[in-house]
């Protein structure tokens, strides 16, 4: 039996339901959109109903756990995770965690992780036809200061193509996660790249119709910030509360 054919949906196709869904957007609403139709693949799997039926104490009990002493200082360099140098731009990404009051989040778990040079990530499902980087894995982590900030040392991601449609790609970027006091207050966001040229045509980021709340998730250059002759800086603050608050996935009660 032949399955049947499906039309071929073109990023002219997507940029045009984008704009629909922009025009028509009720900016007051949670960002981001959860119901966002051109987000091809989130159609079947996007929460409609709270997802979390596990029980928070029982996580609490068994869930393990973290520290000071668990993270070495080093873990914040991504380029020394190999015996040689990683492939492409290195980048110095630093900024600090805040309160809705613009007071520092302290001794704060911030990990990230992400695609190589080449935009490729080392995961066993991962078909983007793209070389991996023996000497990049993508992942690091470390705790903030007493001013609340974090710094990483890394690799530029490249974009990637996926499946959402033909010529589909998505814009450069960094997964941040942040704990609070335990693992069942993770908290997970993206940090991009300035003036990259696929915002206006990727699904996800476009899922967020507040341009402010888009904006927030786009790091800054920051001469000072880079290295004389070895890294370029980018700065970026992520707002755990209040009217400035950085994008995350939906925490209880918001879905």
């Amino acid at each position: 039996m032949t399955a049947p054919n499906r039309p071929v949906e073109t990023q002219a196709d997507l940029s045009a339901e984008i704009e629909s869904i922009e025009t028509a957007a009720d900016h007051t609403t949670p960002q981001p959109l959860l119901d966002y139709p051109p987000y091809r693949s989130s159609i079947l799997r996007h929460p409609t109903k709270d997802p979390r039926h596990a029980d928070p104490e029982t996580i609490e009990l068994w869930a393990p756990c973290f520290g000071h002493t668990d993270v070495d200082p080093l873990e914040a360099d991504l380029t020394i995770a190999g015996s040689n140098e990683p492939i492409g731009e290195r980048i110095t990404v630093s900024g600090r965690v805040l309160d809705g009051e613009g007071r520092p989040v302290r001794n704060q778990l911030v990990e990230i992780w992400q695609a190589n040079s080449a935009g490729r990530y080392i995961h066993k499902h991962e078909q983007h036809p793209a070389p991996l980087d023996p000497n990049f894995t993508g992942v690091g982590r470390c705790i903030t200061d007493a001013e609340g900030r974090y710094r990483f040392q890394t690799i530029k991601p490249g974009p990637y193509p996926w499946g959402n449609h033909v010529n589909a790609w998505r814009p450069a970027h960094i997964h941040f996660s942040l704990f609070g006091r335990a693992f069942t207050q993770r908290l997970i966001t993206q940090m991009y790249f300035p003036s990259d040229p696929l915002f206006a045509l990727d699904p996800i980021y476009q899922s967020i119709t507040s341009q402010k709340d888009r904006d927030a998730l786009v790091a800054t250059y920051d001469h000072d910030l880079s290295v004389p002759g070895f890294s370029m800086g980018y700065e970026w603050d992520i707002v755990l509360t209040g009217p400035s608050r950085t994008w995350t996935e939906p925490e209880e009660g918001d879905l």
